[in-house]
């Protein structure tokens, strides 16, 4: 194996166990925040949910990733990394401000500056970015939408319970945590899944991309790794800056959350589970009152959303131009 695919294999892990680390947010935020489980166990829970996810639900989201934004002869060892690194680094600055930001958007960002910097704009599959872009931009709304909606409900089935239902909430939390992680191991796994088999592919490791059983294997499992070491800085953003989240709105905007992403990962749509739990969150406190969410917090959101995908473009870029000089094609 040479030394170029044993770097982009390092590099497609590190980003894969950030990801996970990032993301470990979305899972266990609302169970925490809600006490309905310890730290420590959601964690545990949540990673070996993520790990089983792929093997579950099938590589279509891989594939998306790996021939959807371009074709895979435009995808050269340094273009590999210089997206990887982009979103690595970008993923890091936002953990470090707290900020809630998606790595499908920074990954993507990143391969279509690198792309573009390789072989010119024309090299980029404009149905197939304008499908990335739409699904990961209108899944926000989604989320505000069904959250919004599922909590009325709710609230309109639960009418004149006791308190004693926060307790069924809590145990229900149990249940949709567990259901929501499988969901999103098997959406944000496969990212990282589709640029090694594009690095496999490239060296002529394998005939055609499919992706091998042992890259499914690491992936899951890096990325269960990062959920498990938890990422608390955004844990605490999304658990308590948004709202005082009880039970019952951990309980709706997983059951929201998740319907979303499965719908996404069956299709091959790679949505930021960032993105949609954030909205479900939202969505779930709106429908109590409009001035329940801390909307600055959301706006805080979005501002890193909309800045994702053309900053690790530029990052791409210049690591590109970097890594050309020192990695051979």
């Amino acid at each position: 194996m040479s030394l170029t695919l044993v770097f982009l294999l390092a590099t497609s892990l590190l980003f894969n166990f950030l990801n996970g680390l990032h993301d470990s947010s979305n899972i266990v935020a609302t169970p925490i925040a809600s006490h309905a489980m310890s730290p420590r166990r959601v964690l545990w829970l949540a990673a070996a949910a993520n790990f089983v996810g792929p093997f579950m639900f099938g590589v279509a989201v891989a594939e998306t990733i790996g021939t959807g934004i371009t074709n895979p002869e435009n995808m050269t060892m340094p273009v590999i990394i210089a997206a990887l690194l982009s979103a690595v680094i970008w993923n890091v600055i936002t953990w470090w401000l707290g900020i809630p930001s998606s790595s499908s958007h920074a990954l993507i960002g990143g391969l279509v500056g690198a792309v573009v910097l390789h072989a010119g704009i024309d090299a980029i599959e404009s149905r197939g970015l304008i499908t990335v872009i739409t699904t990961l931009f209108i899944s926000p709304i989604m989320g505000i939408a069904l959250g919004y909606l599922l909590m009325h409900l709710t609230l309109f089935l639960a009418r004149g319970a006791t308190p004693r239902i926060n307790q069924m909430f809590r145990g229900a939390q149990i249940f949709t945590t567990a259901g929501l992680a499988l969901i999103q191991g098997a959406n944000d796994a496969q990212k990282t899944m589709a640029l090694i088999t594009l690095g496999l592919l490239i060296n002529g490791r394998i005939p055609d991309f499919t992706v091998p059983l042992w890259v499914i294997f690491l992936s899951a499992f890096t990325f269960a790794l990062g959920t498990a070491a938890g990422g608390w800085r955004l844990i605490k953003t999304l658990g308590y800056r948004i709202y005082k989240i009880r039970p019952v709105h951990g309980f709706v905007s997983q059951l929201s959350g998740a319907a979303i992403i499965l719908g996404a990962a069956l299709i091959g749509g790679p949505v930021s589970t960032t993105q949609v739990m954030s909205s479900s969150i939202m969505g779930a406190g709106s429908a109590e009152r409009l001035s329940k969410v801390r909307w600055l917090v959301g706006y805080e959101m979005v501002v890193a959303w909309m800045l994702t995908i053309p900053m690790s473009a530029v990052l791409a870029g210049l690591i590109y131009s970097l890594a050309m000089l020192i990695v051979p094609q």
